[in-house]
């Protein structure tokens, strides 16, 4: 039996969340100056990674930036997420449901960190909650997270959250430094690793 598709801009998605020690929620205007903030601090890391992250943005384009990612979050085109350190409000990260299907329910979870909360578990936590979310709010039947067989780091949060590689995409896109690259697929599913 099919299932029935409402459009996405009739669903009420919460624009907020918590983890045990995260605030998870959407962009909002002036935003900008938080994300271009962690965004100076973590170039050297993000870089070999993130095409965006190719050159520091001025203040205002990480404010247009924000801007754009509002208004797609209130379309339900990209579900873009601001991870602030519950206790202090210290932005720490950008995470989100990207690459949507909604009529299958499908969605891919991306994540970056500034350097200043590496290896500290907050991505690993974000995207367990950001799956819960992605399962509870939005009847997700798969979550997903692509990401370079070079980027160990950010294979190793996926397997710590439970996802399952389900195979390698070779010579599948570019590398920001225009080689060949290979992606890993990792997966949820619904009715396998979730009900």
């Amino acid at each position: 039996m099919a299932a029935t598709y409402t459009d996405p801009i009739l669903l009420d998605i919460p624009e907020s969340f918590e983890s045990e020690r995260l605030i998870i929620r959407a962009p909002l205007w002036g935003d900008g100056r938080l994300v271009n903030e962690a965004v100076t601090e973590s170039i050297a890391e993000l870089q070999p990674w993130m095409p965006w992250a190719q050159t520091i943005p001025t203040l205002e384009q990480s404010e247009v930036n924000i801007r754009h990612a509002r208004l797609q979050f209130l379309e339900r085109k990209d579900l873009r997420l601001q991870l602030l350190h519950k206790e202090s409000g210290q932005f720490l990260g950008g995470s989100g449901l990207h690459r949507m299907d909604w009529h299958a329910r499908t969605f891919e979870i991306g994540y970056w960190v500034r350097t200043s909360f590496a290896k500290q578990g907050y991505i690993t936590e974000a995207v367990q909650a950001i799956t819960t979310y992605a399962i509870g709010q939005l009847q997700a039947n798969r979550v997903e997270i692509r990401c370079d067989s070079r980027n160990t780091r950010s294979a190793l949060v996926a397997e710590r959250a439970g996802f399952s590689l389900e195979g390698i995409l070779r010579n599948d896109t570019y590398h920001v430094d225009g080689s060949l690259r290979n992606t890993m697929v990792f997966s949820k599913v619904r009715g396998v690793e979730y009900e």
